[in-house]
């Protein structure tokens, strides 16, 4: 068995077209993501045989991480507002051996096409709370789907030290527009997904935690990580030119461009890691 069922991680790239650039990052961008996503499914303790919704599934790789979780008797559904990347993730769920356990549904997250309390639970990472004004109302629906005692967890991204060295060009990038993105300066302080625990309270759903998961690289870099987290680096950061002193983007495009002598990526001693928070609350039973 591979990484994905019946497949390696490496054998999913014929699957994915290379002219679509996001599909292709969520796939690129998966050995970075798969320790931490892995850590936090097994600390939810799916129940084995359960029925569960993947909100904002991408191209499915994650769905099949929580079906393995909840084992040959349970189903998973995959819903995405993106076409494409269902596709893809039907192709690859076949391929891998998963087509019985999991369904892909196209759909939008705050207006679910399903019943109420159909799943045992919902998870949603890197996508609910993302951008979003009004909280409760995404909440409200995540939670309308699950039956009474079920689980709503929203897994996101929190922080991260990818520039080892440069603290304050770092500080800065993390205070430009691309940096606190999706929060903007003109959102409530309440809007921003690091409240998501009294978002799971206002909504009315018990037993609220939190809890951080960290992803950690160190020199040397497998081939496939250093390429993810030259994407990352990229993703994290994009347009920032015109919010840096000119100095400081002559030093980010030498310590991150690639090719470049400097690129950090390439020093003896890199160290790196970036952190993911997960929260959760229960349906009142």
């Amino acid at each position: 068995m591979g990484e994905y069922g019946n497949l390696d991680w490496r054998d999913i790239a014929s699957l994915i077209s290379r002219t679509d650039d996001y599909a292709w990052k969520l796939y690129e961008s998966d050995p970075l993501r798969r320790s931490y996503i892995l850590e936090a499914i097994e600390y939810l303790q799916l129940p084995a045989g359960s029925r569960g919704l993947d909100a904002g599934c991408g191209i499915g790789l994650q769905t099949m991480l929580l079906a393995d979780a909840v084992g040959p008797d349970g189903h998973l559904t995959g819903v995405d507002i993106s076409r494409p990347f269902l596709n893809y993730g039907r192709a690859i769920a076949q391929k891998a051996g998963y087509a019985q356990r999991i369904a892909f549904e196209e759909g939008d997250i705050y207006k679910l096409p399903f019943e109420d309390g159909v799943f045992d639970w919902l998870w949603s990472a890197d996508c609910a709370g993302y951008g979003t004004r009004k909280p409760l109302p995404l909440l409200q629906e995540l939670a309308r789907v699950v039956k009474p005692g079920g689980m709503v967890a929203i897994l996101v991204y929190s922080s991260q030290q990818l520039l080892p060295g440069y603290p304050v060009l770092e500080a800065h990038l993390n205070a430009t527009a691309s940096g606190i993105a999706p929060f903007n300066r003109d959102m409530a302080p309440e809007a921003h997904y690091m409240r998501a625990l009294d978002w799971l309270e206002d909504t009315g759903l018990e037993e609220p935690l939190a809890r951080t998961f960290v992803a950690e690289f160190q020199a040397p870099l497998a081939p496939e990580v250093r390429t993810a987290l030259l994407a990352l680096v990229e993703m994290r950061w994009p347009d920032v030119r015109s919010d840096l002193a000119p100095g400081e983007w002559e030093l980010f495009e030498r310590l991150t461009r690639p090719g470049s002598p400097e690129l950090i990526l390439d020093t003896q001693g890199y160290y790196a890691f970036f952190t993911e928070t997960l929260f959760r609350g229960r349906v009142p039973a």
